[in-house]
């Protein structure tokens, strides 16, 4: 297995927003040094009550500390941007990165967003299949002509492609069985988000595989997942601590209904023991290396991207998290 680390980029508004940037610098260091492979950043806008660090700056600046680590967007909201703008800036960081960085890209799901942007809500799903297909048709560096409803463009060609050949793994997040089967399709492999529990994305897992068979395409060679993470010397600390911080974070989530586009039965409404279970791994080093080997096992997840930070927390728990993966955890699996 590998393992990333997904950069928390929302933090508190009245915090000094500078350093906590920094701080983010200095856990890309100590991951990369203790045997962390990627680093990734995610998407949103208008995100109330955080702050939040736009991926394609945030990973162009971590570029510079993240040495021979894979970068990725863990996800970049294509709908919400235009494909020609995309495809240059995503060409560019991959030219950044040596050619190792990973298109992960979501559909998105907030309303406001989209309204903000000046698009339906309703136009997401018609953004995503024509954008993505005029990202890749563009990486080709050939000139491009396309008509669809959403995009229309006559010869244009773009001025940097990616070092890639032909293009960079494109990974598809999805929540709903459809954007899972859609993944399928569109995908080189699903993102498995972190808010699903264990058994639904085995059942939605089986689903992706089965539609990419019907479809013809071949099995996908990753398979990879993003997991709030914590890690402490003792269990009960760590759930403690854990507690002050993700609860915070998932009351949020479920003031943006985020919890209402997963499959049924998901839902935030619950304790926070409940909704740790099966869904975020916490605890001391034997028992997130077994919990590690869980998601190994039943879902063959070939690569594994820890959230290790959530608003308000201090910088010392994040690298302490950060360090007994890299030197109790990590090393079980490679």
């Amino acid at each position: 297995m590998k393992f990333g680390i997904g950069l928390s980029v929302q933090h508190l508004p009245d915090e000094p927003q500078a350093a906590r940037f920094q701080e983010h610098v200095e856990q890309v260091r100590l991951a990369r040094a203790v045997g962390f492979s990627s680093v990734w950043a995610s998407q949103h806008y208008l995100s109330d009550p955080f702050t939040y660090f736009q991926p394609i700056p945030t990973l162009a600046r971590i570029a510079a500390d993240a040495g021979g680590m894979t970068l990725g967007t863990g996800v970049l909201l294509l709908p919400l941007h235009h494909p020609v703008e995309v495809a240059e800036q995503i060409a560019t960081l991959d030219v950044i990165a040596g050619g190792r960085f990973v298109f992960g890209v979501g559909l998105g799901y907030r309303d406001v967003e989209n309204e903000a942007m000046g698009q339906s809500p309703k136009d997401r799903v018609g953004r995503l299949v024509e954008g993505l297909d005029v990202v890749e048709r563009l990486w080709n560096g050939e000139p491009v002509t396309y008509s669809g409803k959403h995009f229309s463009l006559r010869d244009v060609r773009i001025s940097m492609r990616p070092l890639q050949r032909p293009r960079p793994p494109i990974w598809l997040a999805a929540n709903g069985d459809a954007g899972v089967r859609r993944a399928a399709r569109l995908g080189d492999a699903w993102l498995m988000n972190p808010h699903t529990t264990l058994g639904t994305l085995e059942r939605q897992l089986g689903l992706f595989r089965e539609a990419r068979q019907a479809l013809g395409r071949p099995p996908a060679a990753e398979v990879p997942l993003v997991k709030e993470c914590y890690v402490a010397p003792e269990s009960s600390a760590a759930f403690a601590e854990a507690a002050l911080f993700l609860d915070a974070k998932y009351r949020a989530y479920r003031s943006w209904e985020q919890d209402k586009v997963l499959p049924a039965g998901e839902s935030f409404d619950a304790s926070f023991a409940e909704l740790a279970r099966d869904r975020f791994v916490i605890g001391d080093p034997v028992r997130v290396a077994e919990e590690i080997t869980r998601y190994r096992e039943r879902l063959g997840v070939t690569t594994m991207i820890f959230r290790l930070q959530w608003p308000g927390m201090d910088q010392a728990k994040v690298l302490r998290s950060i360090r007994l993966l890299g030197e109790k955890v990590l090393p079980k699996f490679s």
